[in-house]
């Protein structure tokens, strides 16, 4: 940002005045056009504290499905990488009732390598994670 002041000239009844006619007092700020380019702006919200409760509550269980999801999948195999397979939560909660959700929860994880067992103890962990939400 460049900071000068305006050329000056005598009006000759003793004032002295620029040439737009303002007086010498006033300073020009002159904006560079590499440093409007250079900044940018963002807009953050901010949340109530029970707003960012739920935030966090919701986060947790997503970060644990992602894990537990990631342990069924890989338990045939641990050297080797589990397959990027993800789990709508959303999807999940719309559904009606705990019956119609642990339908659609064995049909997602068919092809777990982990034992049905384990599978079957993720899906009922799983249902009652979700009336948390």
């Amino acid at each position: 940002m460049e900071v000068g002041r305006t050329a000056e000239y005598d009006t000759g009844n003793g004032t002295v005045m620029d040439k737009d006619g303002k007086s010498p007092k006033s300073v020009n700020f002159e904006q560079g056009e590499d440093q409007a380019d250079g900044r940018k702006k963002y807009l953050t919200a901010k949340y109530g504290s029970h707003q960012m409760a739920l935030i966090r509550k919701r986060l947790h269980v997503e970060m644990w499905l992602l894990e537990e999801i990631a342990k069924l999948y890989r338990s045939g195999d641990p050297a080797g990488a589990a397959p990027e397979k993800e789990l709508d939560l959303d999807e999940l909660l719309d559904l009606d009732d705990d019956a119609s959700r642990r339908v659609f929860l064995q049909r997602f994880l068919q092809d777990a390598a982990a034992a049905p067992d384990a599978v079957t103890r993720f899906i009922e962990e799983l249902l009652v994670q979700a009336k948390k939400l």
